[in-house]
């Protein structure tokens, strides 16, 4: 039963971080192409009333991938909740130190030495 949940897990896994690779690369794809709209037109000698509205749906695109970003990350958070509560907890997916130590809101408390007072 562990051995079939951990091979559901690797596939999830699998299927998650190919998602998240697909939006960063059409994110920075649209926005290289945002970048480049402006500066051709200059370099054509076009009117700045050419190509506008061109330049303003490819800025509602990356709003929309920069919100489908965000939901993948929920995502990606809900699925480690998942994994722990399927027995998975103990079991790292994808590559060491990818994610941050924690992905959960509340911020994490660190505890340190301190020299003792002097009596």
């Amino acid at each position: 039963m562990l051995k079939q949940r951990r091979m559901i897990a690797d596939q999830i896994a699998a299927s998650l971080f190919e998602a998240e690779a697909a939006i960063d690369a059409a994110l920075a794809k649209t926005a290289r192409l945002a970048g480049v709209m402006p500066g051709l037109r200059a370099d054509a000698g076009l009117s700045a009333l050419i190509g506008q509205d061109a330049v303003e749906r490819a800025s509602e695109a990356i709003a929309a991938l920069a919100s489908a970003r965000r939901a993948i990350v929920e995502t990606h958070k809900e699925l480690d909740l998942a994994k722990t509560q399927i027995g998975l907890g103990a079991v790292m997916f994808g590559e060491p130190n990818e994610k941050p130590p924690s992905l959960s809101a509340e911020p994490q408390r660190v505890l340190r030495a301190i020299r003792r007072a002097a009596a």
